[in-house]
């Protein structure tokens, strides 16, 4: 069984910057994909990036497009645990959200929440003057 904590989650103003970090646990590879979801009280949750566990390949939400980056730490992957990264530049205030790491999906994609069995307790971003 998977086990993942994240970090790095605060308040920062328009404009700014933050890196979210995701701990895996477990064997990462038997889920398809690492992802980073956010969720907004009342909103579905949302598939932000993610990383195919086999072949690396990234994919983002077209919302954040040219603003954030996920990557992983590959001194640090094994196949028993791995971290991955979420930066986070020209943050806006719609940005605001907490911010989930999560492993599994489907061959359907990367974004769908009901794919993924293993997530993290999530860690709150807040974007305002």
């Amino acid at each position: 069984q998977v086990q993942l904590v994240e970090s790095g989650g605060g308040s920062v103003q328009p404009g700014g910057s933050l890196r979210l970090s995701c701990v895996a646990s477990g064997y990462v590879k038997s889920h398809m994909y690492m992802t980073w979801f956010r969720q907004i009280p009342g909103q579905e949750r949302e598939g932000v990036a993610a990383i195919d566990t086999v072949d690396g390949r990234v994919y983002y939400a077209d919302s954040v497009k040219g603003r954030f980056t996920v990557s992983q730490d590959n001194a640090k992957t094994t196949d028993l645990g791995r971290t991955m990264y979420l930066q986070m530049d020209s943050l806006k205030s719609e940005d605001t959200a907490m911010y989930y790491c999560a492993a599994g999906g489907s061959w359907k994609g990367p974004f769908s929440p009901a794919n993924y069995a293993a997530w993290g307790q999530g860690t709150q971003v807040t974007v305002s003057f």
